[in-house]
């Protein structure tokens, strides 16, 4: 899914000072500030993390197995709630650590992100401990997850909707969001979701008004220094490359080096990105069609150029006839189309999402129904985690909010990926933004990044969320190197191809980029 103001006066010279002092230390974020306390922030930047078992940590049954990784541990960084006002309301920043299994060769720390936004970062740090133990990141580095702001274990989470909220909201929008009863339908649903948001969450607008990115690398720039590290080794993957570029911009002197995966391109708004992963996820089912026809039982038919109205036709009875599924529960429309959306984000998903479709042939819902709640991050506990909810507050605060263009963003949505049929789970995102509560905290743009030791950009040619373009887009933008994986899967580092993830490391240890043009596999 899917994704910088010049310094005031005063902070440049607290720049000036605290470089002077303190080798981790940097100039506090750059954004005007009425602060005159070159030592406002002092208490941040000085902080000792306290590690401690991860298990208190977890919020919900992913993150409980997770947490559960032999020699991880985790604990809170602190950070001011608003930037502007470091001697105000704190928050707090949870962040998970794997230490490098050869201190004496150590680089320092990794820090991940896996996107969303609102994915977690200490989970995924926890998930990919088994998968490093034997390269350079195992050995070498110290692999730090954290979640963003409002986001898994950082306190205060957002908080929108209950769990049986979410589940009722899962069951179908009222219609298409482009008739005019249909929209009207729609944008009251955003006005009470918004509404929603604040009363829930603690410090209300204060918090969502400071959620998005702006403050995210702010953040990641105290943990940087919390941690030790001179200068920041990042991992990014998806919406973690637009943190990754951001951070980058606001702190150019304090990288190491940025390894961006799955690029969001920083100079493209939400309705081109909407619209562009409408296209992508069409594409990547054209591709899946053809694959699924080279197989006996295929479930959209032997023809691909018929694969979409065979879909159609098995999942359009779901609008009025929902399919049960098991435990009490039913299919819905939406959820058919979540469902088909997540087995998009990668190739190795087509062989299961072929099964839920020939089990949804014989009326039953119940592996179309298991994606589409993998897709949301619901347990079978019946528990969702943050992602959603923390997924729109900052995407509506990352995007200047246009009301007048939420029908033609449907329209164009709906024709870039017409078998979806407006059942696709973003469909809803430009009624949120339109109806959000707070400004947006930033806007598309072009990076200035001069002077940044260049990033590592992978695109995956196929990639159906972020698409290729924006890969070199944003390599070119930053002036790094571009690695190009031939694939249909979203990001490509770490999943298991030995061409990437040996430039990839190389690139991690010691700044090396592949050669022009390299492509894999």
């Amino acid at each position: 899914m899917p994704f910088r103001r010049r310094l005031a006066a005063v902070l440049g010279l607290v720049s000036c000072l605290l470089i002077a002092c303190t080798p981790n230390r940097v100039s506090p974020p750059p954004e005007p500030s009425p602060v005159s306390d070159v030592h406002a922030f002092d208490r941040f930047y000085d902080q000792k993390l306290s590690w401690d078992d991860c298990a208190p940590y977890a919020t919900e049954e992913q993150s409980q197995d997770a947490f559960r990784t032999p020699g991880v541990e985790c604990a809170r960084l602190t950070v001011p709630l608003d930037y502007a006002l470091p001697h105000g309301e704190t928050i707090t920043v949870g962040v998970l650590r794997h230490k490098a299994a050869d201190p004496a060769d150590r680089i320092g720390s990794l820090v991940i992100n896996p996107g969303g936004p609102g994915g977690s970062g200490m989970e995924a740090a926890a998930r990919l401990v088994p998968t490093v133990a034997d390269n350079a990141i195992g050995l070498r580095f110290d692999l730090v997850g954290f979640d963003p702001r409002g986001v898994g274990a950082s306190q205060p989470q957002v908080h929108c909707l209950t769990d049986a909220e979410r589940d009722a909201e899962r069951a179908g929008h009222p219609g298409d969001g482009i008739s005019p009863a249909s929209a009207a339908a729609w944008a009251a649903e955003a006005k009470d979701y918004a509404a929603k948001c604040v009363q829930r969450t603690e410090h209300g607008t204060d918090l969502l008004a400071n959620i998005g990115t702006r403050d995210v690398v702010k953040d990641l720039d105290v943990l940087r220094a919390a941690l030790g590290d001179r200068k920041l080794s990042y991992l990014g993957y998806s919406y973690g490359t637009q943190i990754g570029a951001s951070y980058a911009e606001a702190f150019p002197a304090n990288v190491r080096v940025l390894l961006l995966d799955g690029a969001v391109d920083p100079t493209e708004g939400e309705m081109h990105s909407l619209v562009a992963q409408g296209e992508g996820f069409a594409r990547a089912f054209g591709l899946f069609a053809v694959e699924c026809a080279k197989h006996a039982g295929c479930a959209v038919g032997p023809d691909p150029a018929r694969a979409v109205a065979t879909f159609e036709d098995l999942a359009r009875p779901l609008l009025t006839s929902p399919a049960p599924a098991g435990g009490g529960r039913e299919l819905s429309y939406d959820d058919a189309m979540t469902g088909v959306v997540e087995a998009m984000y990668s190739q190795q998903s087509w062989p299961v999402l072929n099964s839920a479709l020939n089990l949804l042939r014989s009326g039953d819902g119940s592996l179309l129904l298991k994606l589409a709640d993998d897709y949301y991050e619901r347990g079978t506990d019946g528990r969702y985690s943050s992602l959603q909810d923390a997924y729109y507050a900052v995407r509506c605060v990352d995007n200047p909010q246009n009301p007048a263009t939420v029908t033609a963003t449907h329209q164009q949505m709906l024709a870039a990926a017409p078998f979806f049929g407006g059942g696709r789970p973003d469909e809803g995102e430009p009624d949120i933004c339109a109806s959000w509560p707070v400004p947006s905290t930033s806007r598309p743009h072009r990076p200035a990044v001069p002077g940044v030791p260049p990033p590592l950009v992978i695109s995956t040619t196929d990639d159906p969320v972020t698409p290729y373009q924006a890969g070199v887009n944003l390599a070119t933008e930053t002036g790094g190197g571009l690695l190009t994986y031939e694939g249909a899967q979203h990001t490509a580092f770490l999943h298991g191809d030995r061409c990437v993830d040996v430039a990839g490391l190389a690139y991690l240890v010691d700044g090396t980029l592949p050669p022009p043009g390299t492509r894999c596999p």
